[in-house]
């Protein structure tokens, strides 16, 4: 009876060390959070951040410098491969496409600054554009003509 409850108990102990395993292994940042610092440092008003530098080329993922009173770290961060690259600190609430232009082929929309990340220094409004699409697009539930 003693031998059988042993065994109980090992296999019982066998099977639950995987699966703590298994639950720290599926965390993506592997335990350790760059980010996160101790209570007894700086706030957030009090961290100056640099501008993201990508590691290679001018897009993609890069590192940033964070400086709290004399101390400096890098965080990992990302510059989109796009339009946005440029104001990829900003985050900017846009209006709908305007129509084409005809005379230089692109159409063009506004955006009002919603906030800014990392203390970043953002424009209040902005003005994107993009070549007009050579197709028309139709209402849905319309059926192609042939």
């Amino acid at each position: 009876m003693r031998r059988s409850l042993t065994v109980t108990l090992l296999l019982l102990v066998a099977l639950t060390l995987p699966t703590e395993a298994t639950r720290r292994a599926k965390n993506p940042k592997g335990g350790q959070h760059e980010t996160t610092r101790p209570a007894s440092e700086c706030s957030a008003a009090e961290t100056q951040y640099g501008k993201c530098v990508p590691e290679h080329g001018d897009c993609g993922d890069g590192l940033r410098e964070t400086t709290c009173r004399d101390q400096t770290t890098r965080i990992h961060c990302k510059i989109p491969c796009n339009w946005k690259k440029d104001i990829s600190d900003c985050k900017y609430k846009f209006g709908p496409w305007g129509s084409c232009d005809a005379d230089t082929n692109t159409k063009s929309r506004s955006g009002t600054l919603k906030r800014a990340l990392f203390n970043a220094e953002c424009q209040p409004t902005v003005k994107v554009s993009k070549p007009c699409s050579p197709n028309v697009k139709k209402p849905r539930g319309q059926k192609k003509s042939n």
